[in-house]
């Protein structure tokens, strides 16, 4: 990385900010370009992304380009998907792409071809769903498996989770997927008490088996089983694991011919593409999870060529380090107008956030610009009568990402079209917004007096100028998802790599775990927390009194 090219780049395009900022006009941009919709747009097969509602540029657009050159974002991309240890903290490798390799060649990390193991575990995976799915997998009491619990938390949890969710038009028939991660009593109980112990299969997603929150709530469910079946023998015949720490299996009464591994170079948070997409594979089939797979493939690929200019991933990222960076917005907004896709705000929350959420750079040293921004949103029309006012008329620049098909996966094709057409209408909303005297001019007809359209007309004023991007794509089927849900990984790793952070650790999670473990025995009354601050004593000291 040049350090003066990247300080020139920086430059340039915060010269590039104070020009726009406030200048430029996207409805009177529209006016006077005819050709911008085609000139910012870029497409992957049917997946089409239109960015020219951004305020952006060419300049801009040519600018953002040299900043990726400029910080070798391309020669980071062709390290992380030849094996390189990019993870530099924890001195891995960053290779969740390997997970759909289906069709490359070798990917060595320490010199070993790692494509073998991966399709060995995706072999096992598919034999076992094929044995629950048949009935061949049979519990304790010699039932089929009508109902599935994953247990996890984390990467564990949401990203089975949003994907179960996404294709629940593609579920299999006699399978009900349910999901358990909080560690509150209330998440397994309220799952368990619907549930036939004798057809229930739990899957337990730790890596080392020794993630605390899973943990508490396996052994609650370990618990329930036992005491319904009334024999401990039960437990080998409705657990499974997703994990690599096969004594820690075992001792828990899991046969290791059934737990399912994965590697240190696929991070929790990318790692649904692994062993971990087994409640995927049970809810959908293999094959409709081997699409997925293949959809996130086809976007890997699209990343690997396609020059900046038309690379959907370089894109996104790069207008979203304008946006942070050099406009000054804190947020970005996902709002996608499909509600198979509700899960997808909180999946990428993680994603993001947890990546590149971070305050010193790759080598150590604070940083002194502004990193991650802040995921948010919910699934439309929802949004529409909640938070869409904060952005359309407060105060805070928010950049929007829409999502919507073409085609819906249900009959109704009356509820679609007004779907989409609430979705293309807050794009253009936002963009076009509504002058003062477009206001005065529909209050006129109206049977207000002028001190009242005085006013009034202020509070219906529209400023616009708000950007957003729209993702529209033909439906939402595996292979589409995955490719969405890479084309997003992408983006983060590009923006990591122009922050300078390292985006594969999560050290900022350890050590809220860590204190939460010192001040348990606490809690239950086991020792005195007279030593803790002042404002930690006096809430246990309160809660004790609270229970009494």
């Amino acid at each position: 990385m040049s350090a003066d090219k990247l300080t020139a780049s920086w430059e340039e395009l915060d010269q590039l900010g104070a020009e726009v900022s406030g200048k430029l006009n996207l409805r009177r941009a529209f006016a006077d370009d005819p050709a911008r919709f085609e000139r910012y747009g870029a497409a992957l097969n049917d997946l089409f992304v239109d960015y020219s509602k951004n305020l952006i540029t060419d300049d801009v657009m040519a600018a953002l380009g040299r900043l990726a050159k400029a910080a070798n974002v391309e020669e980071w991309r062709d390290r992380m998907f030849a094996g390189d240890k990019i993870n530099v903290t924890e001195n891995r490798a960053v290779l969740h792409t390997a997970l759909r390799n289906l069709d490359g060649g070798a990917i060595e990390v320490d010199g070993e071809d790692v494509m073998p193991a991966v399709k060995e575990v995706l072999a096992r995976l598919k034999a076992f769903a094929a044995r629950v799915h048949s009935g061949a997998w049979k519990g304790h009491t010699g039932k089929k498996i009508t109902d599935v619990v994953n247990i996890g938390i984390g990467g564990s949890d949401l990203g089975p989770v949003m994907v179960n969710e996404a294709l629940r038009p593609f579920h299999i028939d006699g399978i009900r997927c349910h999901f358990v991660s909080n560690v509150d009593g209330a998440h397994i109980v309220d799952t368990l008490k619907d549930l036939n112990a004798e057809t229930t299969l739990f899957i337990i997603a730790s890596k080392t088996f020794t993630t605390d929150e899973t943990l508490t709530n396996a052994y609650s469910a370990r618990d329930w089983l036992i005491k319904v079946l009334g024999d401990e023998s039960a437990v080998a015949k409705h657990f499974v694991a997703v994990s690599t720490a096969l004594d820690k299996v075992a001792a828990f009464g899991i046969d290791t011919d059934n737990a399912f591994g994965f590697w240190d170079w696929v991070g929790g948070r990318y790692s649904l593409w692994s062993a971990i997409g087994l409640p995927i594979i049970l809810a959908v089939g293999y094959d409709k999870f081997e699409e997925l797979l293949r959809g996130a493939q086809s976007m890997d690929n699209h990343f690997k060529t396609a020059p900046v200019e038309t690379n959907i991933p370089m894109i996104l990222a790069l207008i979203g380090v304008w946006y942070r960076n050099v406009l000054g917005a804190s947020s970005q907004a996902i709002l996608p107008y499909d509600q198979h896709l509700s899960r997808l705000p909180a999946y990428l929350q993680q994603a993001d956030m947890e990546s590149n959420g971070k305050s010193v750079t790759r080598d150590g040293k604070a940083i002194a610009y502004e990193t991650g921004p802040i995921i948010w949103g919910e699934p439309g029309t929802n949004g529409q009568h909640a938070f869409y006012q904060l952005i359309h008329q407060g105060t805070e620049l928010i950049p929007v990402d829409f999502i919507v098909a073409a085609n819906a996966l249900h009959p109704l094709a009356n509820h679609h079209d007004k779907l989409v057409s609430n979705c293309l209408a807050q794009a253009e909303a936002l963009m076009r917004g509504k002058t003062e005297e477009e206001v005065r001019a529909e209050l006129a007809g109206s049977d207000l007096s002028p001190a009242e359209i005085d006013v009034l007309a202020p509070q219906k004023v529209f400023a616009g100028n708000k950007p957003s991007t729209m993702i529209l794509y033909k439906q939402l089927d595996p292979f589409t998802l995955g490719r969405l849900v890479a084309m997003y990984e992408h983006k983060i790793f590009v923006q990591g790599i122009i922050w300078n952070v390292n985006s594969y650790d999560q050290w900022g999670v350890e050590l809220g775990k860590q204190l939460a473990k010192e001040l348990l025995p606490m809690v239950e009354g086991r020792e005195d927390a007279g030593s803790r601050d002042a404002s930690t004593a006096g809430l246990i000291k309160r809660l004790h009194g609270l229970r009494g």
